[in-house]
Parts: C-alpha cells; structure tokens; sequence
C-alpha cells in the first residue's frame, strides 16, 4: 500500500466558524484553507499542526455523509486520513485483502487530492481515507 504519513484527520463539525474559531483561538493555530466540496457536500478548513494537517468538516445539506455522522455519534473524530502514493493500488490491496470499500475507485477530494474511503466495518470502526496528489493536476 505504500502509506507514508498520516495526511489529516478529519473532525465533524456542526459549526465551522465556531470551531475554527476554538482551533485558533484557545490552541493557537491557523486556518490556512477553507473550501467546499460539493460532491461530498461538506465546507472544510484546515490547519497544520507539526506536519500533519487537521481538517474540519461541517454537512452543507442534512443528506451528506457528516451530517449523517453528526447526527449519529454527534461531534468528534471522523476519519484519518493516509497518503498513499498510489490510491487505485492502494484500494485494489485493500480489496485483496478483504476489506469492504466505500469508493471503488479514488475521487477529488478538497485540496485536490485524490482519495477513497475505507468501510469501517472492516477497518475495526474506523473510516480510512486513502489519499494522494492527483498526479493531472499541477501544484
């Protein structure tokens, strides 16, 4: 699978300027990005705290995957994300493996990284993004 690092992990939220202003203003970091991801219907904003990244996310319509996820569990830790050179490899190893896969096939994700979803169901409870630079876009 080829993981080099944790990516981000990811927070639902149900506000996002209430948390980012927590984020900055007890624990002192930066928002560097916020950003809309339609297809998962979900507004993001990310901070770096050493090298790894944290990314917080709140549903921008009530049928999205996080407002979904809020409204189960409430707030908190909603995946962890890994980079991987190669998410089609890495899914296929996955898949080999007999892991249940949420993407068959990697998607754009917000900072236009390539990624995929791993079942928890099959990861111990935990949803594992995949994630890579999408090797056709330019940085």
């Amino acid at each position: 699978m080829n993981i080099s690092h944790i990516e981000h992990i990811g927070i639902a939220v149900k506000n996002l300027d209430e948390a980012i202003k927590f984020y900055e203003e007890v624990l002192g970091f930066n928002c560097y990005t916020i950003e809309e991801v339609q297809d998962q219907k979900v507004k993001t904003a990310f901070f770096m705290v050493g090298k790894t990244k944290i990314e917080l996310l709140e549903a921008t319509s009530a049928d999205s995957p996080v407002a979904k996820f809020i409204e189960k569990r409430g707030e908190g830790v909603h995946h962890i994300a890994f980079n991987t050179d190669d998410v089609q490899a890495a899914l296929k190893v996955a898949e080999d493996k007999g892991v249940d896969l949420i993407d068959k096939t990697p998607r754009k994700g917000a900072e236009g990284l390539e990624i995929a979803f791993l079942h928890p169901k099959s990861t111990h409870g935990v949803l594992i993004e995949l994630c890579a630079k999408n090797k056709n876009e330019e940085y």
